[in-house]
């Protein structure tokens, strides 16, 4: 039963200092996929490249430094590794890794975030635009196929706490959420938490303004969004919170 994990670090150098590879190691993980490395490659250490019990490791850095970047780690090699989309203006940002093991698929996928200016509200949908025939082009190959990673999007009114206030903000815009429910009712990917737990909301990301982690004002923006014969196989999912290593939780689930 392969346990799949998908964490977004909020800078890997970082994480590590607040004990993310000690927790790995146990967290019984068989496939983890990470995000926003904020790292280039000659900053990743022997640890960050080869974490224990984690032989293989691939990273589709940034171009930009302390920008960004996606990485996957397994306990097996896989047959194929996939980095970057095709698309210049994305790849340089290091959003997109895909590993083949066999039947499945992984990616660690990483969407831009618009919440620091209009014009990067603009790049997001740009990249929404252009990575739709990308995610129809993935289900039409037939695989068992996942992707994990922070999207930068709430789906629906449960995925964050205060939805009526982010009405008009990046993440919960009308525009955005419509274009997920795209990605799930008409291309036919699968919300793999919302699958298994239809009413609890699975926050994974909190402000660090405020008191938002001590009161759990938390986003569910962290997804594994799984074609539906691999979705129907997930048993079991959770949010990891009991250490922090980043603003984000990891989002662990258990695939039979």
């Amino acid at each position: 039963m392969p346990r799949i994990i998908s964490a977004n670090l909020n800078g890997i150098r970082s994480a590590d200092k607040k004990g993310f590879f000690n927790w790995l190691a146990g967290s019984g993980g068989d496939i983890v996929c990470v995000q926003e490395l904020k790292a280039q490659d000659a900053d990743l250490s022997p640890l960050h490249r080869q974490p224990p019990g984690y032989p293989f490791s691939a990273f589709h850095c940034a171009e930009k430094k302390g920008y960004s970047g996606v990485g996957i780690y397994a306990r097996q090699q896989p047959d194929r590794v996939i980095e970057g989309l095709g698309l210049p203006e994305f790849d340089a940002e290091g959003r997109y890794l895909r590993a083949d093991f066999g039947p499945l698929s992984v990616i660690s996928l990483y969407l831009p975030s618009g919440s620091s200016s209009e014009e990067r509200q603009q790049v997001k949908f740009a990249f929404m635009a252009a990575f739709l025939p990308q995610l129809e082009a993935l289900i039409a190959e037939g695989r068992d196929l996942v992707l994990c990673g922070d999207w930068n999007i709430a789906h629906k009114e449960i995925d964050l706490k205060n939805w009526k206030g982010n009405l008009k903000n990046s993440g919960f815009l009308p525009e955005e959420r419509a274009w997920l429910t795209d990605v799930f009712d008409r291309v036919g990917f699968v919300d793999v938490w919302r699958r298994l737990y239809a009413d609890i909301p699975g926050y994974t990301w909190w402000s660090n303004r405020g008191q938002a982690y001590a009161k759990d004002v938390g986003w569910r923006i962290d997804y594994q969004i799984a074609t539906p014969a691999l979705a129907a196989r997930a048993t079991s999912a959770s949010v990891y919170k009991d250490e922090k290593f980043s603003d984000h939780a990891p989002l662990i689930v258990d695939y039979r």
